[in-house]
């Protein structure tokens, strides 16, 4: 498919103010596993200049724009409201453990978790040393934030980690975000910062999420096949119908690939955040709404709730079986399940975990934070909360998933 004209404007994505921008290992480390400083200051100049409003976002060092200690808010945000042009940008990275595997003499990504997280506690140093060093050099600080699922599932920490990425924001440092390898268990782990990169762009409110890739965009094939075309613009699944999503774009350092980066555009979109997929040599083109690479239209309406993370970023820890009046109570009216609609219950987890909320054929229905231990709901299943208020106490006078705390599957 032929190149846009790079002069054509995309009017949502050149009007957003707030910027999700998430770039994977493959665009920031050498074939060994290092980090390139080349390729790490060559994405800071393109996102410095986008926030100076230069206009260009067309990366380049001269040394010339690097303006003040970014504290006058004269064109560095130190005002709280983002750069010169009112925009604001948080950075998704990832690259902690490829940035490891050198310094501890690994010639590959480790596959055990264990050494992922040695990996990681080595290179998420080298990552952010490099980051503040580079942003350094337009005045800009940053501010490192590691999360993981548990994190933001949970309305507490949920509630903190937005207020840290809004402070880091309003008092003009760049949030870089990435998941928290080295203390994250696979059951609390996002899986890919391509998913992560989603859910925060929900997390900030973001306007625009933008992905940054090896690849400049979606393709209908294997883009390194003759033939094969880039997909300009996606407004729905359905124009994905009949589209082959390989994992063409994937690294040896990386764990994303294309499947990956599609899943986290329909969950961004679906939130009410436009995406933009291409190429990190294009990340200048695709901030300032030029026309590049692939761009996914919302699909559905902002919401300001968390429960956007419980249905894409937490993992079951067990399993609750709805009687049918149940089924009908949570998933048409929108009501908090009750002990008396349990059927059956399965699994290890203790009150605040993430559960499956199941019909009789086993199929999940919605998921939801309970409020009780696995050992205890066997005692309640089938009975009114009266009841069991009366025999056990006021505690159980409760609902075992509150409507707050759980959302509909799809």
């Amino acid at each position: 498919m032929a190149e846009q004209d790079g002069s054509a404007v995309r009017d949502e994505a050149a009007a957003a103010r707030r910027i999700v921008v998430k770039v994977g290992s493959s665009s920031l480390t050498t074939a060994a596993g290092g980090l390139d400083a080349d390729r790490v200051d060559a994405l800071v100049d393109v996102l410095a200049k986008v926030l100076d409003g230069d206009g260009k976002g067309d990366g380049g060092r001269d040394g010339n724009s690097k303006g003040g200690d970014g504290r006058s808010g004269d064109s560095k945000g130190g005002d709280g409201k983002g750069g010169a042009n009112g925009k604001e940008i948080v950075l998704v990275s990832s690259g902690a453990i490829a940035a490891g595997l050198a310094p501890l003499g690994l010639d590959r990504r480790p596959r055990d978790l264990a050494r992922q997280q040695a990996a990681a506690s080595v290179g998420q140093g080298l990552l952010v040393a490099r980051y503040t060093a580079s942003f350094a050099r337009y005045g800009r600080r940053v501010g490192q934030v590691l999360l993981t699922t548990d994190d933001t599932s949970r309305r507490a920490h949920y509630r903190n980690a937005t207020r840290t990425l809004d402070q880091l924001l309003a008092m003009g440092a760049l949030p870089i975000v990435n998941e928290n390898d080295t203390v994250a268990t696979d059951e609390i782990r996002f899986g890919d910062n391509d998913r992560l990169a989603a859910l925060v762009a929900h997390l900030v409110r973001a306007d625009l999420l933008v992905l940054l890739s090896d690849v400049d965009g979606l393709y209908d094939g294997d883009p390194r096949t003759p033939g094969t075309s880039r997909i300009d613009e996606v407004r729905g699944p359905r124009d994905l119908d009949g589209v082959s999503i390989g994992s063409a774009g994937r690294s040896g350092v990386g764990t994303g690939g294309m499947v990956t980066k599609v899943e986290a555009a329909r969950i961004a979109t679906a939130a009410g955040v436009p995406v933009v997929l291409t190429s990190a040599s294009r990340a200048g083109d695709a901030l300032l709404g030029r026309h590049t690479g692939t761009y996914f239209h919302r699909t559905g309406r902002r919401s300001a709730n968390r429960l956007l993370w419980l249905a894409h970023a937490s993992a079951p820890r067990g399993a609750l079986t709805l009687d049918d009046g149940a089924v009908r109570a949570v998933v048409e009216r929108r009501t908090s399940l009750l002990p008396a609609g349990i059927a059956a219950v399965e699994g290890e987890f203790t009150a605040g975990d993430p559960v499956e909320l199941r019909d009789t054929e086993g199929r999940p229905v919605a998921r939801g934070l309970v409020n009780f231990d696995a050992k205890e709901i066997p005692q309640l299943i089938g009975r009114s909360t009266r009841d069991l208020a009366r025999e056990l106490g006021p505690a159980y006078e409760r609902e075992v998933v509150h409507r707050d705390d759980l959302v509909v599957l799809d």
